[in-house]
């Protein structure tokens, strides 16, 4: 099938990719020039594993392309697939500008009916004032069409989205339409072919899937960060208590990994908006709200264990930083924990040096040109004659470096595991200072 996406970002990207890796002949637009140039070269705008060949792959049979032209996007599918970006605004509600802006353009360039899906997370009742917007603009335009608005929600981790695109837990469809539901069993057929993954609901009932599942696993992270801290007063390990409750199958071992809290685009992005859609409609989700306070308190939870260490003094303490994204196996660093400890770590006079396989934070310049900031380019130079190491990020490379390493290179071997990558019985009869999240460590 012909399909149109708008948006070459993390989830158009994915979305196009895949789509056409199983046979789709795909359109995707961007309005930045720039990037569409550097798409049709093979230049990625972001790292995803295994993203950069499967756009090599299938723009050279040509089921993939990238334009900038509306007229063109629009005119190459009925069926339009909106991915662009919906940030948070300060006060927490969804920015719906690029959502409104799309819109208006699909219809200044329409000639046929069109099918517009959501693909975008968007606030429930989004799809309700698309369907203003096309309905006043086709007027305006003296357009005799019609939009059908249907919401297809993306569930993607960075780091394995072309695997959770490709054998998803669930394909979550909004529409009442019955002739749309079978175009959407065609579009997902090669997904869905051992069990059938998809679930048709109505269009809100679909937005506020979206929202639900991100807002119960940023839930999931924040009662497991909380019980952390528990943990460190009571003098216990954390980690027992997670294997002791994750086999309740009930629980479950997802999403219960204590840590320094979560970031990325998704989580913070969705349990904010979500917590507005509620005020709106007069509701006080005190849930939310707590799942948000406890995440921003666990991101500088570790600093205070650092400061306690250094007796609140930080002047003339070099800090190593291993990790720099929020998660592995992305180079996103939107809400990254590393952010809030290495600004603080700053802000007390400390200097950082820092190491990320793929991250940096060149985007941040009221850190990256601070003079007690550096970047290096190998986990080991991070440590070298350093006061102490902050991990922030788990990448697979930091899990099995020998003790050895640490007594050589670091100046004072001290580690504040921000993700309890390690055993405690790793340094038992070292002289290296262990301090991890919830591990009797306080």
């Amino acid at each position: 099938m012909k399909l149109t996406i708008i948006g070459a970002g993390y989830v158009g990207l994915v979305t196009g990719a895949c789509f056409s890796d199983v046979g789709h002949d795909i359109s995707c637009l961007d309005i930045d020039k720039k990037k569409i140039n550097n798409l049709n070269k093979g230049i990625m705008p972001i790292y995803e594993n295994g993203l950069e060949k499967l756009v090599a792959k299938n723009t050279k049979v040509k089921r993939l392309s990238f334009t900038a032209s509306y007229s063109e996007a629009v005119n190459h599918s009925d069926i339009i697939f909106l991915a662009v970006d919906t940030p948070s605004k300060s006060d927490g509600s969804a920015d719906l500008r690029s959502i409104k802006k799309a819109c208006i353009s699909i219809a200044e360039n329409m000639t046929s009916n069109k099918i517009i899906v959501e693909k975008s997370t968007v606030p429930v009742g989004t799809s309700d004032m698309i369907s203003s917007i096309f309905r006043k603009k086709l007027k305006v335009l003296k357009k005799n069409l019609s939009v059908e608005i249907t919401s297809n929600p993306e569930f993607l981790k960075e780091g394995s989205a072309i695997e959770d695109f490709t054998r998803p837990d669930r394909i979550i469809v909004g529409t009442n339409n019955t002739s749309t539901r079978k175009k959407f069993d065609s579009i997902y057929k090669p997904f869905n072919r051992k069990s059938n993954k998809i679930q048709y609901m109505d269009v809100k009932s679909a937005e506020f899937t979206k929202y639900a599942a991100n807002s119960m696993l940023a839930t999931k992270i924040s009662f497991i960060n909380d019980l952390s801290i528990i943990a460190d007063k009571l003098e216990v390990d954390i980690e027992d208590i997670r294997l002791g409750i994750g086999s309740d199958k009930r629980i479950g071992y997802e999403f219960l990994y204590p840590g320094c809290g979560y970031g990325g685009s998704c989580f913070p992005k969705d349990v904010n908006a979500l917590i507005g859609t509620a005020k709106k409609h007069l509701h006080n989700s005190s849930l939310l709200k707590a799942v948000n306070s406890t995440n921003d308190k666990q991101k500088i939870y570790l600093f205070s264990k650092m400061k306690k260490f250094f007796k609140n003094n930080f002047k003339g303490k070099k800090i190593g930083v291993w990790g720099l994204a929020f998660k592995p196996n992305t180079n996103d660093i939107r809400y990254a924990p590393s952010i809030e400890m290495i600004k603080l770590i700053l802000k007390n006079k400390g200097s950082v040096i820092a190491y990320d396989p793929i991250a940096s934070l060149k985007e941040l310049p009221e850190i990256y040109k601070n003079t007690s900031y550096k970047e290096t380019s190998s986990c080991n130079k991070a440590l070298k004659d350093v006061d102490a190491l902050l991990i922030c990020t788990e990448w697979k490379e930091f899990w099995s470096i020998d003790t050895s390493v640490f007594l050589k290179l670091m100046k004072n071997p001290a580690i504040f595991d921000g993700r309890n990558i390690y055993p405690l019985d790793k340094f038992t009869g070292t002289s290296i200072k262990y301090y991890g999240i919830g591990r009797n460590s306080s």
